[in-house]
Order: structure tokens, then sequence, then C-alpha cells
């Protein structure tokens, strides 16, 4: 299986942290007196858009404490969770989906997933962005992984290889930062974790960035992919927090099974024993 050696383990320990202090010190974020705590306005660039510039990450609702957070507990009651993407899958995808497992996942070959369980955010829980006048950079703790998002007007490049995030253009909507994503990969899934989500070359996503304020990022993502799935995916909306970081940190991502499977190839195709 893939190691992934980040930040994260660092993280985890500030996770257990922040989850054992009172809510009213926990940097204004999730629920009770620390939403009453009204935080600074989001700082903006000169040509007047937010500065979406900083580290961020779930925070202590990467924990199951709130419905709103991404690994939350399955709630009771209220209206339903939204589909999810391996529920839109057309008949044949359906049927290849119950062929395959966690096993099968491109993550423990160090293969990046779209979403997890943002396009910011990884599964080392930490991003980083970089705003210029003309672009926004997107960096992703996990996997060494990076975005050069042009917000110039310019289009989609045909120029380019399919990629693990896809060819990516942005746009401001007023406050909102609108990412448009194609040209993907198909070697990789849309969602770690070893929920199975495949896709085709013809997925097409939109993401949307919009600052709340100094320490919230609030971010959406809806998929389309007409070669697999039966209508629009739509991920939970998610509020990331402004990271006690500076910077995210160097990764790597290693499997640990490797000697074993060249070893066991070894065997197969030269008869060694």
């Amino acid at each position: 299986m893939a190691v992934v050696t980040t930040a994260a383990s660092i993280a985890i320990v500030s996770l257990v942290f922040v989850t054992s202090v009172p809510a009213a010190a926990q940097n204004g974020v999730g629920g009770g007196a620390a939403a009453a705590k009204k935080s600074e306005p989001a700082p903006r660039m000169p040509d007047g858009h937010p500065d979406l510039s900083g580290v961020w990450w779930p925070g202590h609702d990467i924990v199951p404490q709130t419905s709103s957070a991404v690994y939350a507990a399955p709630r009771t009651g209220g209206p339903p969770r939204p589909p999810t993407f391996q529920s839109l899958y057309q008949p044949w995808a359906a049927a290849k989906a119950k062929t395959l497992s966690d096993k099968d996942d491109p993550a423990l070959w160090c293969i990046p997933s779209i979403i997890g369980p943002t396009p910011l955010v990884g599964n080392g829980l930490v991003g980083e962005i970089v705003q210029t006048p003309k672009a926004v950079i997107m960096l992703v703790e996990t996997y060494h992984g990076f975005r050069i998002i042009p917000t110039d007007g310019r289009p989609h490049r045909d120029d380019v290889v399919p990629s693990y995030r896809g060819d990516a253009v942005g746009r401001w909507e007023g406050d909102t930062l609108v990412v448009d994503v194609t040209n993907f990969s198909e070697k990789n899934w849309l969602n770690h974790h070893g929920d199975v989500s495949f896709h085709s070359d013809a997925l097409h996503m939109v993401e949307t960035y919009r600052r709340l304020d100094k320490d919230r990022l609030e971010i959406t993502t809806t998929a389309e992919d007409p070669k697999v799935l039966t209508g629009k995916w739509t991920a939970p909306k998610t509020t990331l927090t402004l990271a006690p970081f500076e910077h995210v940190m160097e990764t790597a991502c290693e499997n640990d099974a490797i000697p074993a499977l060249m070893d066991a190839a070894a065997k197969q195709n030269y008869g060694r024993k």
C-alpha cells in the first residue's frame, strides 16, 4: 500500500489539540460560542478581488462533530444526504464498480485523487493558495500537487496532455472565483479513501471559492461526465479554516509493496525462484 509522508501527522496532532480545547478558542469555526465570534473581513487584492491567499485546512471539522464535516457521522432525520458520485453511475459503470474495491484505488500507487475532501485539500489535510493579479496558484500538500489557474480571461488550452488534476481556467463572478476544469486523465479516481469513483476523459468540473471572511474559505464542486454518469454530481459544500501554518510542507509517497510486486513480476516473467 502507499505510505504518504506529509505534514498530515503534524496536522493530526494539531487536530487532537484543537478538539480538546473549548469551542470559543477554535478560531471562530464550528458552532456554539465559536460561531458567534466575528472574524475580520476578507483581505482584498489591489484590483478589488478578495485575496484567497493562505494555508487552508478543515480544522477540527475533520472530526465527526458537525453534520457539515466531510467525514461526519451519518445523520438521523432531516433532509437526505446528496447522492454520491457512484450512485450516479450509468448501468455499465455501476456493474464495473461492483468488481472494484479499495484495493484497486490508484492512490495505492501514489496516483492522486481529484477531491480529497476538496480539490484544494488532499488527504494530507492542508492546501495553500497564492494569488496574483493574473493567476491563482494552488499547492496541495498531498503528493506535491499543484495547480496554476489563470484568471486573465484565457480559454482552455487544446495542446495539453490530460492530467490527474485537469486543465483549469478561472474567472471572477463578483467575490467568487469560479474554476472550470477539463482534460482529465482517466487513470485516477475522483475520491480517495477507497471510494470507487472512476471517471472518463469527459469529466468536467466546476469549482467555486469564496472567502467568507479572514478565517474561512467556502468551496463548492460539481462534476459531469456524460460517458459515466447519468446526471450532475454535487459535492457537499465545504468550509475550510485558515490554518496556523506559514506554508504547506514537503511530502513523499512511497508504495511499500513495490519490492514484493517486483519480485512477483520477476518470478512470473522470468521464472526466477
